[in-house]
């Protein structure tokens, strides 16, 4: 069974400036040796901005053209969000990049109403899944982590990841519902924040963390700017589902209601 190499980055995003955010992580990312999956937060190159008509670029400009460059010369998969135009619509869509290549795409689906996120990006409708050395891998984005029935793991995904920008005024929601959905879902959890302060004096203090299937920190929380890296061994989740098969209940459960 082979060892999953994860990195975090944690950073202060430059507000609605895509340009100053790429050269900054050109810098940090020097850090990243040997990693396979590198996570980054949401609208990793704006900031949260509900001004998608400034801030949102389509799949062929900058900020995707770069993810893509840094998978190749990093030879890692990045997954973080970017705010995305096509059309006359805007989604606040990750992307699962690998290769030089855009891998999987989700977007949103439960938007943050009470920034208004609802009245400028539209919401996604499918929950999705992919795969990194036999690692199933299921991808949300930042107020996903309230709606445990959308975060239900129903596809047996061996790590969930949380991209967001998180305010500290409630990171102790934060840090309690990813403990919640490690336990709940028997995967390890990984979630990754912000720091710093946004254009709307919104604050951010990070805690961007990885939790075992037991709800046991394995990193984190982390409250500085860096990359910031650790091992996943799928023992973990075996030990877990062997000793509580939760999953494998529900499964059975909800296959005798058809």
């Amino acid at each position: 069974m082979q060892s999953l190499k994860v990195s975090l980055v944690q950073y202060d995003i430059s507000w609605e400036n895509s340009p100053a955010n790429l050269n900054h992580l050109e810098r940090i990312l020097n850090e990243i040796h040997g990693s396979d999956l590198v996570v980054l937060p949401e609208m990793f190159n704006t900031g949260f901005s509900m001004n998608p008509r400034a801030i949102a670029q389509s799949e062929a400009d900058q900020a995707v053209e770069w993810l893509k460059k840094k998978s190749v010369s990093l030879d890692v998969t990045l997954i973080t969000s970017v705010a995305i135009k096509e059309g006359d619509k805007f989604y606040n869509r990750l992307l699962v990049v690998s290769e030089g290549r855009i891998a999987a795409r989700y977007d949103k689906r439960n938007c943050f109403s009470l920034a208004g996120e609802d009245k400028h990006y539209c919401a996604g409708t499918q929950n999705i899944t992919f795969e990194i050395k036999g690692w199933k891998i299921k991808p949300l984005v930042c107020y996903d982590l309230r709606f445990p029935l959308w975060c239900y793991n129903r596809e047996e995904a061996d790590v969930m990841i949380f991209v967001a920008n998180w305010p500290e005024s409630r990171i102790m929601h934060w840090d309690t519902l990813l403990k919640a959905r490690a336990i709940e879902n028997q995967a390890f959890i990984i979630g990754v924040n912000r720091i710093g302060m946004d254009g709307n004096n919104n604050r951010y203090n990070g805690h961007s963390t990885i939790i075992s299937p037991f709800g046991n920190y394995l990193l984190g929380p982390l409250t500085e700017s860096g990359v910031f890296g650790a091992f996943l061994e799928k023992v973990e989740i075996e030990r877990y589902r062997s000793m509580l098969p939760l999953l494998e209940e529900e499964r059975s459960k909800s296959s005798q209601k058809m």
